[in-house]
């Protein structure tokens, strides 16, 4: 999914990391014990700078004079507001594009169902297909290893006939578990936190970097589908509609990040890639088609979405800082819609965390 990546050395000098280091939060030194925690510092540029950050929700209030290099554009058949870059033809940022309930309705979805079988997960490899995660977590259940009446690992026959491992878990009580037991586990809360992706519609196999028709999987949400068509209009020829076939799920934690990429894999980079931000606030860097190219840094908020096509699609970009601290964050808005009992779990995940759902055209 991502380009190719270069010398780490190189890498450091290029504006692009740089950039990168302007904007992150580092932690500080860990020190001994537990008894306080700090809050992150300040990258090499003070990381509190972010005068250079475009924010396009205050651009769209009015009352502020648009940068040189942005305009607002108007697009047939489209009714929401939408802004550019003259300078990197393809980028589109839809400012508030989502209403409150519909970026409830899409945190639940991504945390609810889109981990589901047969979509993959980067779980998937270590303890293969899960189900109902998140009841299992709002239940505080165990994922725990099962094994052979025997206690031998479970082993299953591959196509030609040698015998593999076979990952097999189920969620159990915390009373279900025997004292002393040695088979391996781990607390569904715990694993929700470690989701970092999750893919709809076609798999990409992230060891080959390709899509992989033959892996099990479901067609697009249709809601979903319905959604990303709509949005894709400003990116779209006249007359051409988008044919949502993959998306990714990406989940931030707050120390995440994602670094300098290009997305490449797909065979029409004229169709556009529809991203949607869900909870805490980012900034999105916007760069060129050399890691040397000065990116553009923007925010991300809750409800935002951007389109990226034809030349765009081959600009380096990266999210190098999530908001989490509870200041900037930005999504009080969210906070009464998740308020109900079967939410807080839900609630209390996304006040530090950040979803993006990307939608694909593949073919």
């Amino acid at each position: 999914m991502y380009g190719e990546t270069e010398p780490a050395a190189a890498t450091e000098r290029t504006a692009f990391r740089q950039a990168e280091k302007k904007y992150k939060l580092y932690k500080p030194p860990s020190t001994k014990g537990r008894g306080s925690r700090k809050k992150p510092i300040g990258g090499e540029g003070g990381g509190g700078d972010l005068s250079a950050v475009v924010d396009f929700r205050s651009l769209l209030a009015g009352g502020v004079e648009l940068p040189v290099g942005i305009e607002r554009c108007d697009c047939a058949g489209f009714d929401l507001p939408v802004f550019r870059f003259l300078d990197r033809p393809g980028f589109y940022f839809i400012p508030g594009a989502l209403s409150t309930e519909e970026q409830c309705y899409w945190i639940r979805e991504s945390l609810k169902t889109f981990p589901q079988p047969p979509n993959r997960t980067n779980l998937t490899a270590l303890y293969g297909t899960i189900f109902d995660l998140l009841t299992a977590a709002k239940d505080q259940k165990i994922l725990l290893e099962v094994r052979s009446s025997d206690g031998q690992e479970s082993t299953e026959q591959n196509n030609s006939g040698e015998k593999i491992h076979s990952i097999n878990f189920k969620f159990v009580e915390h009373s279900e578990i025997e004292k002393g037991e040695t088979l391996r586990s781990a607390a569904a809360t715990t694993l929700v936190r470690k989701l970092r992706w999750s893919t709809l519609g076609l798999q990409f196999d992230w060891s080959k970097r390709n899509y992989d028709v033959s892996l099990p999987h479901n067609n697009i949400p249709d809601a979903l589908s319905t959604l990303a068509k709509k949005m894709a209009i400003p990116a779209m020829p006249s007359g051409v509609e988008f044919s949502p076939e993959a998306a990714i799920v990406n989940y931030y934690g707050p120390s995440d990040m994602l670094g300098c990429h290009v997305d490449d894999m797909e065979a029409d980079w004229t169709k556009p890639i529809v991203s949607i931000s869900l909870g805490c606030k980012c900034i999105f860097l916007l760069g060129g088609k050399t890691r040397d190219e000065v990116p553009r840094a923007m925010f991300l908020r809750s409800g935002d979405i951007v389109l990226m096509a034809s030349e765009a699609r081959e600009r380096f970009h990266g999210v190098p800082r999530i908001f989490t601290e509870s200041d900037q964050q930005e999504i009080s808005g969210l906070e009464p819609q998740l308020s109900g009992d079967d939410d807080r779990f839900i609630l209390d995940y996304i006040q530090n965390s950040r979803i993006n759902i990307n939608i694909r055209q593949v073919y």
